[in-house]
């Protein structure tokens, strides 16, 4: 059975027999014998593999072992001599599944730049950087169910496919199955959608919100984990036309509660990351962002500060700094006024809480005052925002103003609706764009760099 490498690099002793199966990523030849690093994606050190000459056919074996051939190696454990590893895999029988042509491989045993692995997305996740982003993005995942799991709530599978707009913003995927150079038109000539497959405009979701209220109003704490998708014209290095994110709703629950629980699960994240990616983390802090690993401390051991938008207005206000965007109460805050109060001002996480009813969505709370909602913000040094959250409106009154002051067809939101006709209760929930916080986790400049295989405006390879 095969041994993961880094199982066998953690848990290894020398005399012991094992079988590890990678890829090679470097070789040495000596006169006596060769070295050879191998490694499975599961580590970010490879396992040195040492070959002398009395293994099976050396010289043949030896001229296929180049950089990027995949391997199966057994062999026993040997105490190293080398400096920095403990062990090294003494060979016995080297199997060769594929080879790689030393002339044609493009990843070579030197840096390259991650504009040009993102050109070979294919092989990029062999590089150490993309291994170690990767790890991370595994264990955040982890983390996610793990958090949600143990504390109750019920993973639900969210629509890829919708009519509805969550966040007003327009940026909407269309899917249709019409011939584009023949598309139905009515009378009219507007397009017919009645003709088309769903018999509506329909379109690629840019988030789960509104059906994870539905099923919290059965199962009372839910959350969801998939795809969403905006059509957002951005070439920029934080924007994906595919992200995912992570939606948790929660019934009979309030602002308070929400923040909290958004609070303790950022905590949970950043440590059972630290506590199952060290390896990597300490890479990302010497080699991407020597504050990663600082970051990460400053989450896990700090009570996030708290205050209204007003306050933080009052405060940006007051900075003895100079801002490109202006601050005024109504606006909403830009990126370099999250990040003034997150890094400069308190210098740990902020929760913000309580925004102007009309720089927000229809579905949160309207205050008692009529001018604010029951929303929050998570602002993180180094990033800004990086979860957005509310207390959502229960009141059916209440809710059909907010949608008909805001334009928006009360008609295709029946089901939203019908959830405060029948058994509402408060309830809230936040959103987190996850590959904003792998990113943030790893100190990767650009957000394409996060996920195996970004989508993007005029990218759309592998």
């Amino acid at each position: 059975m095969t041994r993961r490498i880094a199982e066998v690099l953690k848990n290894g002793q020398p005399d012991e027999s094992v079988k590890v199966q990678g890829w090679v990523r470097t070789k040495r030849e000596l006169k006596e014998f060769a070295f050879v690093e191998v490694n499975d994606g599961s580590s970010l050190a490879n396992l040195q593999v040492v070959l002398n000459p009395d293994l099976p056919d050396y010289a043949k074996v030896l001229k296929q072992l180049n950089t990027g051939a995949s391997v199966e190696v057994e062999g026993v454990l040997v105490a190293s001599p080398a400096k920095g590893q403990r062990i090294e895999l003494k060979a016995s029988a080297v199997t060769v599944y594929g080879e790689a042509d030393p002339e044609t491989y493009p990843l070579q045993k030197k840096r390259h730049s991650f504009e040009f692995l993102r050109e070979i997305g294919h092989l990029r996740s062999r590089t150490n950087s993309f291994g170690a982003v990767f790890r991370v993005r595994n264990a955040c995942a982890t983390a996610i169910h793990k958090f949600f799991q143990e504390r109750g709530f019920m993973w639900v599978h969210a629509p890829i496919i919708t009519a509805s707009d969550c966040e007003g913003a327009g940026e909407m995927f269309a899917v249709t199955n019409f011939d584009l150079n023949n598309v139905p038109r009515t009378e009219k000539q507007a397009i017919d959608y009645g003709k088309d497959f769903f018999g509506r405009p329909a379109y690629l979701t840019v988030s789960g919100q509104l059906e994870a209220e539905v099923m919290a109003m059965a199962f009372t704490n839910v959350y969801t984990f998939g795809p969403t998708f905006r059509a957002e014209n951005s070439n920029t290095s934080r924007h994906l036309a595919e992200f995912w994110m992570v939606e948790p709703e929660m019934a009979f629950c309030d602002l308070s509660g929400d923040m909290n629980l958004a609070e303790e699960f950022l905590k949970y994240i950043f440590k059972y990351v630290l506590d199952n990616c060290a390896e990597d983390m300490e890479f990302f802090n010497q080699r991407i962002d020597n504050s990663v690993l600082a970051t990460a401390e400053n989450i896990i051991n700090n009570e996030f500060a708290r205050l209204t938008y007003t306050d933080a207005i009052a405060l940006l206000e007051k900075a003895d700094k100079k801002f490109e965007y202006p601050v005024s109460w109504g606006l909403d805050l830009q990126s370099e006024h999250e990040r003034y109060l997150a890094e400069e001002l308190f210098k740990k996480p902020v929760i913000v809480t309580d925004y102007p009813a009309k720089i927000k969505a229809f579905y949160m709370r309207l205050s008692d005052d009529e001018k604010t909602v029951r929303a929050m913000d998570i602002l993180a040094p180094k990033i800004g925002e990086i979860i957005g959250g509310s207390q959502r409106e229960e009141r059916l009154d209440v809710l059909q103003r907010r949608i008909e002051s805001m334009g928006i067809n009360a008609n295709d939101l029946w089901w939203y609706l019908d959830l405060r006709r029948f058994g509402t209760v408060p309830h809230a929930g936040f959103g987190l764009g996850f590959e904003r916080l792998v990113q943030f986790m790893t100190g990767m400049g650009n957000i394409r760099d996060v996920i195996p295989f970004p989508r993007a405006p005029q990218s759309v390879e592998f």
